[in-house]
């Protein structure tokens, strides 16, 4: 996934987020969306980023 792809995915992931948690602002979700995806800054193998930004982030905001 070039980095164009995943910033696309990535805004993906916030806008799933945002229609299936809608007691949680926007703001919120892209504030959770973007600690966990620069938790996983670094990581060498890129393809599986969102989907792991996506889990983690929805695991957080639905936890409180």
């Amino acid at each position: 996934m070039n980095p164009e792809e995943e910033k696309r995915a990535i805004e993906k992931v916030v806008d799933e987020l945002v229609e299936r948690l809608p007691g949680v602002s926007p703001d919120e979700i892209k504030g959770v969306v973007g600690e966990e995806y620069a938790a996983l800054d670094g990581n060498p193998v890129r393809d599986f980023i969102p989907p792991l930004v996506e889990h983690a982030a929805k695991q957080r905001l639905r936890d409180g």
